[in-house]
């Protein structure tokens, strides 16, 4: 059977686990810290701990001392940790779900099992409907207010999976397939491949001359945690993430009719059914085929199938019934904006604030992924939990990229992201802002301003004419926090009046703005970002999440503020300065 090699992210989760059990246990917080450390190493550990480990040098990455690399080297050959599973005895195995919920610390969460049986997120949401919760010393009533509204953003999370997850599970399904063998082609379908940005299930499409090792292959996978069904050519499984994934082995000569079918959406499919007939031809995941004769006159690619309707192939992320196949009939569908226009990530931080990597270490993971340019934004003093840049820093920071730059290729751009303050003012002056290659401002408090005085804080902003991005513009996160109340096309029609351009926010817990706002914007003619946000150096990954966002939003490169070369892009963010002509 197949074997998955251990990703450093599955023992950086483990180890963020033992962090958070240490901390229920009340251990030493130099512990905890240890092994927070430990995980934050290996989530940004650029080769396979495996091939460190093979070396025997697991004790030179940083934070990972003798009595961690022992654990690491006792995960890598046994695939367990005695510490761990000690340190799971006695607490049930629902227990850390409760350390999901937004606002409850591990020792409040660890107070309300010991006093009251809180050991699961339905128990946690009963005792809180009953009011029973405020028995316990320390729980008020705001507090058992604010636990309703986090359960609440917690189970519509669970309810679907963010998408960098279901992207994440569906590549490892397919590479373990792969690696099993008999198997030609894997595609992966449904709301995943239209870019959704929370998915139900995951539909997995292959093509083989051995279905039925295909379907034995799959069903065995060690994240496979329940067999829902199971035939000669397809099989539905419940993963350990807690999703479902339906795997079907298709023929290759329908196979292009298949992806089609499965891909979706249900309202684009009907749409094409309606097409078909019109045509005298009907359309399954088996074909297309001609009414009259039976015969299948297309299904071995979606160009086909499309084509046989007098189409061009729609991009997946179109597929929503939203205009695209009257756009598709008039010849007018958008050239969609693709990886290899951006040249540039234009938010991401350092450990100079709440990064988790240095500068040199930011600017070189950029330039291997051969940007043409990278905008250090760390953020402002007023986010003090994020350890804020200050003047004095923000100017140290400044020259120190300054300094760096003649070592690398690719072009350092100083930047921040500044907060907005309740008011509308900014946390740094113009004086400090105009030294800046690019401004990003974005709201990190009080969000619960009332409409028109977040509306009107945004604009304001916007109207200083240092700011070039409004960054992550609804402050959402999924699953966890909604949007803050405000009216964005005000905020659009004041970025399309003083030039600025709005972020699509690549973070996998934002994908701020979404793909409904994100094409409303560019509608208006507003510009937009396409930005990871990245804390971590993987995070430079997610840029495929921001571009599913902007294609979803029928977004082409021109409309792209880092689809431009660094001069062009410099000159736009400068146009509106004092003394500077546009």
């Amino acid at each position: 059977m197949y074997h998955e090699p251990v990703k450093n992210l599955e023992l950086a989760r483990l180890f963020n686990e033992m962090a958070r059990l240490l901390e229920v246990q009340n251990e030493s917080v130099f512990r905890v810290r240890a092994y927070a450390r430990a995980a934050q190493t290996l989530e940004t550990l650029a080769e396979s701990v495996e091939a460190v480990a093979a070396r025997g040098e697991l004790g030179k990455l940083q934070g990972i001392g003798r009595d961690l690399a022992a654990k690491i080297e006792e995960y890598l050959a046994t695939r367990r940790i005695a510490q761990l599973e000690e340190l799971r005895r006695g607490l049930p195995p629902t227990f850390l779900t409760l350390l999901e919920i937004r606002g409850l610390g591990p020792k409040t969460a660890k107070l309300l099992y010991d006093r009251l049986g809180a050991d699961s997120v339905e128990r946690l949401l009963a005792l809180a409907e009953s009011g029973e919760i405020l028995r316990v010393p320390g729980i008020a009533e705001k507090t058992r207010t604010n636990l309703l509204k986090a359960i609440a953003l917690w189970k519509a999370g669970r309810a679907r999976t963010l998408l960098a997850t279901a992207r994440e599970i569906a590549a490892q399904v397919g590479r373990a397939l792969a690696a099993e063998g008999g198997v030609d082609r894997v595609e992966v379908a449904g709301s995943l491949r239209r870019m959704r940005e929370t998915v139900k299930d995951i539909d997995i499409l292959v093509t083989s001359t051995e279905p039925a090792r295909v379907i034995k292959t799959f069903v065995a996978l060690p994240s496979v945690l329940e067999v829902a069904a199971q035939g000669d050519t397809k099989a539905s499984v419940r993963h350990a993430a807690g999703l479902r994934v339906d795997l079907r082995v298709v023929e290759p000569e329908a196979f292009g009719a298949a992806l089609q079918y499965f891909t979706g959406s249900k309202d684009h499919n009907v749409r094409i059914r309606e097409l078909a007939r019109r045509h005298g031809l009907s359309v399954s995941e088996y074909g297309v085929f001609d009414e009259k004769t039976g015969a299948r006159v297309a299904g071995k690619t979606e160009e086909e199938v499309y084509g046989a309707l007098g189409l061009p192939w729609i991009p997946p992320e179109l597929r929503e019934n939203a205009g695209e196949i009257e756009a598709a009939r008039a010849g007018r569908l958008p050239t969609l904006v693709a990886g290899a226009a951006i040249r540039g990530d234009l938010h991401a931080h350092t450990d100079w604030s709440d990064g988790h990597h240095t500068l040199e270490e930011l600017v070189a993971a950029a330039q291997a992924r051969d940007y043409e340019y990278i905008v250090v934004s760390d953020h402002s003093k007023s986010a003090t939990v994020a350890h804020g840049l200050d003047v004095d820093r923000l100017e140290a920071q400044i020259a120190t990229l300054r300094a760096l730059q003649p070592r690398y290729r690719i072009r350092i751009l100083a930047s921040t992201e500044c907060d907005i303050l309740a008011d509308g003012t900014l946390d740094f002056p113009d004086e400090v802002l105009r030294k800046l290659d690019v401004v990003l401002a974005a709201v990190h408090s009080r969000f619960t301003l009332p409409r028109d005085a977040m509306t009107a804080r945004i604009v304001r902003a916007l109207a200083n004419p240092y700011v070039n991005i409004l960054a992550h513009p609804t402050g959402r996160l999924l699953g966890e926090r909604e949007p803050y109340d405000v009216d964005l096309d005000g905020v659009f029609d004041a970025a399309r009046a003083h030039g600025k351009a709005v972020e699509i926010n690549a973070s996998a817990a934002r994908l701020d703005l979404n793909d409904v706002h994100a094409r409303r914007a560019a509608e208006l003619g507003v510009p937009v970002a396409i930005s990871t946000d990245t804390h971590w150096l993987a995070n430079l990954d997610n840029l495929p999440l921001g571009l599913g966002v902007a294609r979803r939003a029928w977004i082409g490169p021109a409309q792209v503020v880092n689809a431009l070369p660094a001069a062009d892009l410099l000159a736009w963010a400068h146009r509106g300065r004092p003394g500077v002509r546009a």
